[in-house]
């Protein structure tokens, strides 16, 4: 059996293989489908806001009937380029403006099909709009929201991955929508182009806003692509209401120009047509940067994450560009679709077949079932629940939750017997026709669990597909149908998995990552702590859990065990012991829900039993409806791993769109064998983290010990053992343009808003959220062989210091990946960056004989002098490294580092002047200039007389 069921995990992972992404984008004949723009539903309504994500200026284009692209060149300077788009502006949708933009940049292979756009509940109905199928803001690849902070309006894209790897969505503002930002970011469309190659091919910008200029054969040069674009280099300096823009001076000591310098691009000479990575907004820029025309030296994103490869020669490598050939007919405009969300509608499908009577399992999905019954169903949602073994049963038609009556029956209809066989399929049409008894199955959501196998699952499929209803999978314990994660794949559901280990709360943990995506952040559920253990001989469990200011709202806490009532001991932040908790002895269990807001601070908790698994389980809403919550998400870079390729767990901790730094962050991963393994989880640039400080934690998991599911659950702390919290600036996303170039004069924009800033007040909080679920294939019998590599490199930096000395500095890779050390360093340096990326082996090495690496993810710091190169005034030297590991496996190499040795030209010493006679200013003296004064002193003489 257990042969039989491994061949057919393997034959399932076809069907799930690849990136675990929530998009539902799909390449169809050349033309993107199923894209869905969201509005958040903390915008205000307004009806106009529709209008501009259906409004861009045709000029965005430089392309089409309305503004040809020769009109377009000849308009001479930038105000007439701008004004012309105001007056014949058209009543189009930013992504049609963008469509023909994107299908001539990549040479007539990609356009914009369809897109949905996605209105919040509370907003008016209209007859225009219907009812999403599968669209939900969770799998919403724009987000139109709110800038946070305040006048952060520039677009940018969430990128979780490396070069070449999807992003995760894309960020909007009102105003950027509505054209108030066209000075700062061009034409919306063209910089929804920018935003769509980091979101659907992995690139990276060609900018570089913390270093705008280097050094390249002893030539100051501003970090573009490419190189062709011509601009001036200056600074503006304001004093008293009054600006004056100069010429950039060279610092003495960097050989850089001062700081504040601005490479403004000229608007009526600019021939080049690249690069839209760098600034979509030059109106000549109408291209990707190409190999024979990237500027590999500059110190950009791109160079640096992509290893020096152009924006063009990423694209050319993306399943999109493989499975796609140029169209030689013009595409045809998008469509769209307005839909609005609605009351949300669930339907339990519960497993009570037989194996469930083994290992607890029925009575752990009642405790499960209630709290998402009691908490995490939101109010006013409708829900009904259907049971099934060999056939299945009704067991509540849909009813609305409007309080505390409903739930409670509800939790009345959760099955209390098991026995039979397993129809999942029976279950599912059960579900189908109790929702259609009250509303059509487009949108609605079935919660599937189910812990035994079944061979017709697959029978199913097709009326899955075709109810557009999206189904959420809970796989319970190691006998799960494997087929089971393919109907949430499908539909858009969440996949998760939970042993029979019920000291890791994974089946709680499952259905309290089950509240709305679809609903606004404040009226979700939010899980602030998930704990287990098992106790022997009158033991204690004892916690602590974090109340911050931006939660506390039905807060409720949930204590489970195994065989008796354990002692129970809670205290608010006062030191005052809470009463009331409402004890269920046959699901054994029992919650406290507490009124109003809870208090904000740490509340205690102690736990006695003997012989018996405890759990701990804490929900709460936010505190405000004005005021976003602390949210932590994880997610798997894929649903299915195979061994050796290493799994990367991200989670993202976030207040609103605002990322939460030096946060601990930790993750448990646990096997079908019910194994565990907790990893730390960094924001530090390194490893497997693709962006330091973007609020994005993330690492490498590679301690596979067997095939089948694996559960992910993680943990984010703030303010405990850590520095203060801040805010950061987001790194991927269009340019500001800083100014432009008309007829010789510089035309400056506002300084882009500083978003940079510590965060006011420090701010203490627990979170635990699910993180699904993925599959391990190819997994070998124990002893599990070495084939994992240190991880490449990514952040080596270097600099110049005294005596022609060079200063690397790197994060330190592990022995295996990011875990462990490497057993030791190769350096390699050349005069020519194409050189040392393409003839690493060959090229100069380093004397690294005493430098011994350190563990994994600590600060390296080595200091060479170069040998055999002639290392004179003006010489750029570019450094690689390659860890290798205790079994000689390699990395791959690091990114290229580069410096340029600058010595600064010597001042010559001041001559003394000779000295002179001191004047005779006498009223009688000659010299020059002194006849003036003898004139002044006579004449204050004569007035200070006149006064006295």
């Amino acid at each position: 059996m257990g042969s039989f069921k491994n061949s057919v995990f393997i034959l399932v992972l076809h069907l799930l293989e690849g990136a675990l992404s929530d998009s539902l984008i799909q390449l169809n004949n050349n033309g993107y489908e199923g894209i869905v723009i969201a509005i958040d539903p903390n915008v205000p309504e307004d009806e106009t806001l529709i209008q501009h994500i259906e409004v861009s200026l045709k000029c965005s284009l430089h392309f089409g009937e309305t503004l040809p692209l020769v009109s377009l060149c000849e308009q001479n300077t930038l105000s007439q380029f701008l004004n012309t788009c105001f007056s014949r502006a058209v009543r189009k949708d930013m992504v049609t403006d963008a469509s023909p933009y994107l299908f001539e940049a990549t040479e007539k292979r990609f356009y914009f099909k369809n897109v949905a756009i996605l209105i919040p509940e509370n907003w008016k109905t209209k007859p225009e709009y219907v009812k999403p199928k599968l669209e939900t803001y969770k799998n919403a690849d724009v987000l139109v929201a709110e800038p946070n902070p305040t006048g952060n309006d520039g677009p940018y894209t969430e990128q979780m991955g490396g070069c070449g790897e999807k992003g995760d969505r894309i960020y909007l503002t009102p105003d950027f929508l509505a054209g108030k930002k066209l000075p700062q970011y061009g034409p919306q469309g063209r910089a929804f182009v920018h935003e769509w190659a980091h979101l659907r091919w992995g690139v990276f910008n060609e900018y570089n806003n913390d270093q705008k200029f280097y050094l390249s054969k002893r030539r100051i040069k501003p970090v573009i692509c490419s190189a062709a674009i011509t601009g001036e280099n200056v600074i503006q300096t304001c004093q008293g209401g009054s600006c004056v823009t100069k010429q950039c001076k060279t610092d003495r000591k960097t050989g850089l120009y001062e700081e504040g310098c601005e490479f403004i691009p000229h608007n009526d000479s600019q021939n080049d047509k690249a690069s839209i990575m760098y600034s979509q907004s030059i109106h000549t820029v109408v291209e990707f940067c190409k190999e024979k025309n990237h500027n590999k030296e500059a110190p950009n994103e791109q160079n640096t994450k992509c290893n020096l490869r152009s924006t063009w020669e990423v694209i050319q490598d993306s399943e999109d560009f493989k499975t796609t050939t140029p169209m030689t007919t013009q595409p045809p405009k998008p469509t769209f679709s307005l839909l609005q969300i609605g009351q949300r509608i669930v339907c339990l499908v519960l497993d009570k077949s037989g194996s469930m009577t083994i290992g607890n399992r029925l009575n752990r999905l009642n405790q499960a079932g209630k709290l998402f019954l009691l908490q995490t169903v939101e109010q006013g949602s409708w829900v009904g629940m259907v049971t099934f073994d060999s056939a299945a049963y009704v067991q509540s038609e849909l009813v609305q939750i409007n309080g505390a009556t409903e739930r409670d029956a509800l939790t009345k209809s959760l099955p209390t017997a098991a026995s039979g066989g397993t129809s999942i399929c029976s279950g599912l049409r059960s579900a189908f026709t109790v929702i259609k008894k009250k509303y059509p199955t487009d949108g609605a959501e079935i919660v599937l669990l189910t812990d035994g196998e079944d061979n017709t699952i697959s029978t199913c499929f097709d009326e899955v597909k075709q109810s557009g209803a999206i189904i959420h999978t809970v796989a319970l314990g190691p006998s799960a149908a494997p087929e089971l994660e393919e109907l949430s794949k499908m539909t858009g559901g969440l996949q998760t998995y939970a042993s029979d280990q019920a000291q890791n709360n994974g089946l709680v943990d499952a259905f309290a990552a089950l509240s709305s995506g679809n609903k606004a952040v404040s009226q979700r559920s939010i899980q602030l702590e998930s704990r287990g253990l098992t106790l022997q001989n009158n033991q204690w469990m004892n916690g602590t859990v974090t109340v911050d200011s931006t939660v506390g709202k039905d807060t409720l806490f949930l204590i489970t065990w195994t065989t008796n009532l354990p002692q129970i001991l809670l205290w608010d932040p006062s030191g005052k012991q809470q009463d009331g908790f409402v004890v269920d002895t046959n699901t054994k269990m029992a919650y406290l829900q507490i009124p109003d807001i809870a208090k904000i601070g740490t509340w205690k908790y102690s736990l006695q039993a003997s012989s018996q698994t405890l759990t701990l389980t804490v929900t709460s809403r936010a505190s405000s409806a004005t005021l976003p919550p602390v949210t932590v998400t994880a997610k798997m870079n894929q649903d299915t791993g195979k061994f050796p390729s290493p799994m990367v767990v991200y989670v993202k901790v976030h207040q609103g769109t605002k990322p939460i730094l030096r946060a601990k962050v930790t993750a448990l991963i646990e096997s079908v064998d019910g194994k565990t393994v907790t990893l730390e989880l960094l924001d530090n640039g390194a490893g497997a983290d693709a962006t330091k400080d973007d609020g994005i934690y993330s690492r490498y998991f590679i301690a596979y010990d067997t095939n089948g599911r694996y559960s992910v659950k993680v943990w984010a702390l703030g303010g405990v053992n850590t520095a203060s919290q801040k805010v950061s600036s987001q790194k991927n996303g269009a340019m500001y343009i800083p100014g432009w170039i008309e007829n010789g004069e510089v035309k400056w924009n506002p300084p882009r808003p500083e978003v940079n800033s510590v965060q006011d007040k420090q701010v203490c909080f627990s979170r635990t959220s699910s993180g699904g679920s993925f599959v391990a294939t190819d997994v070998p019998k124990a002893p599990i062989p070495d084939l994992f590599p240190p991880c490449k490199i990514t952040d080596l930096k270097a600099k110049i210091q005294g005596d022609n000395l060079i200063n690397l500095t790197w994060t330190a890779p592990g022995d295996d990946y990011d875990y462990g050390t490497a057993d030791k360093y190769i350096i390699k340096i050349s005069t020519n960056i194409l050189e040392l990326r393409d003839k690493f082996n060959e090229s100069l090495q380093v004397n690294t004989t005493l430098l011994i690496p350190k563990e994994a993810n600590s600060e390296e710091v080595f200091v060479f002098k170069p040998e055999a190169i002639t290392f004179t005034n003006g010489t750029d030297l570019f450094i690689a490294i390659q860890a290798v590991d205790k079994v000689s496996l390699k990395s791959e190499i690091s990114n290229i580092a580069q410096v340029s040795l600058f010595i600064p030209p010597e001042i010559p010493p001041e001559k003394p002047s000779p000295s002179l006679p001191c004047p005779d200013i006498s009223i009688n003296s000659t010299i020059p200039g002194i006849h003036i004064l003898k004139i002044m002193w006579k004449w204050l003489g004569e007035l200070q007389i006149s006064l006295g």
